[in-house]
């Protein structure tokens, strides 16, 4: 399978024209070593990592997130930052971080670990998911859906091409990302037995969906994510990402979460490596439902996006099975950092 290459785009010259790579006044020019940085999007998926870690120090960094200006670090390695919802805010946050000479990061595990929706017909509300495709859903033509072709399923096609079913051309260079296969395998071992936390009014909830895993307790799971900035919902718009993710991954991909970020997110980490900066093939994603992408039968979707949001439970659990799904990895790449150092341990 021809696959998006993770190695690329463009050299750090301009980065430091705009003063990205620049000493600013007043921070040490010593680099803080760092064995795993935590990547969240936003308070809610940030803070149940800070409270487990308990960090000693932080680290205000120039260009990040005026919300979310410090990067919380351990004396053992591990960092936690936040960089704001979206697309936009993650990438510009990650290039801030990556570039602000602060951090030594060429050895570093990256951990995406934020909330997103989830297919019902791969899992349920908490969740936890380890990413192997990363595919973004907003990189397309749309024609709207009174004005389609006959026999098209959406309006939906890959810029440049005839239709659904013609695979588009990478020209972005981020429309398809796929995580190091080894380290991916790792997680999943790692955190195959978390204890993930669940809630009653979840519980309560998902006895509307008559199959599983839907209507089960939150499990550890493999399965990929779709990237987009678009908060969609509903079967017909499932089914797009379902078929799109199999469309970029030439039939490999399995879509179950939806989410804003991740895409950018690589986007920038992969310029780092080719500046020399990060290693492309330490970073894990790892994403927990947090809502249904879809409703149960006889629910309409916008009944289901409205019922969603009154589950107080679903945010604590998404949140809270965060860490106990990621922290596993977290965990041994500290406590064996030997082995860990020079690559994923065999």
């Amino acid at each position: 399978m021809a696959k998006f290459p993770l190695k690329r785009l463009f050299g750090s010259s301009l980065l430091l024209l705009l003063g990205w790579g620049a000493t600013y006044p007043g921070i040490a020019e010593e680099k803080i070593p760092v064995k795993v940085m935590i990547i969240s999007m936003f308070s809610l998926e940030g803070q149940p990592w800070i409270a487990a870690l308990k960090p000693e120090r932080e680290v205000r960094v120039p260009g990040l997130s005026s919300d979310y200006p410090v990067v919380h670090c351990t004396t053992t390695g591990v960092c936690q930052m936040t960089t704001g919802m979206g697309h936009a805010n993650a990438a510009a946050s990650l290039m801030a971080l990556i570039y602000s000479g602060r951090f030594d990061l060429r050895r570093t595990y990256f951990l995406i670990a934020g909330i997103a929706g989830i297919d019902p017909g791969h899992g349920t509300i908490g969740a936890a998911t380890w990413a192997r495709y990363l595919v973004d859903v907003d990189i397309a033509h749309e024609i709207d859906a009174r004005e389609i072709p006959k026999g098209w399923a959406d309006g939906y096609f890959g810029t440049l091409t005839n239709g659904p079913a013609e695979k588009p051309r990478f020209d972005y260079r981020t429309e398809l990302f796929q995580v190091d296969e080894g380290l991916l395998q790792k997680a999943l071992q790692l955190s195959r037995h978390a204890m993930l936390e669940d809630s009653p009014d979840v519980a309560a909830y998902r006895k509307s969906y008559p199959d599983a895993p839907a209507n089960l307790p939150p499990q550890v799971i493999q399965c990929d994510t779709a990237s987009g900035d678009v908060w969609w919902a509903g079967p017909r718009l499932g089914q797009r990402a379902t078929r799109w993710t199999k469309l970029l991954t030439e039939g490999h991909g399995d879509y179950c979460t939806s989410q804003q970020e991740d895409n950018a997110t690589l986007v920038a980490l992969s310029r780092g490596a080719h500046s020399g900066l990060t290693d492309i093939h330490r970073v894990a994603v790892l994403r927990t439902g947090s809502d249904f992408d879809r409703p149960y039968p006889g629910q309409s979707t916008f009944d289901s996006l409205v019922a969603q949001r009154s589950l107080s439970g679903a945010i604590h659990t998404s949140t809270a099975n965060l860490v106990h799904a990621g922290m596993p990895l977290v965990d041994d790449i500290v406590a064996h950092w030997a082995q860990w150092e020079n690559g994923v341990p065999k």
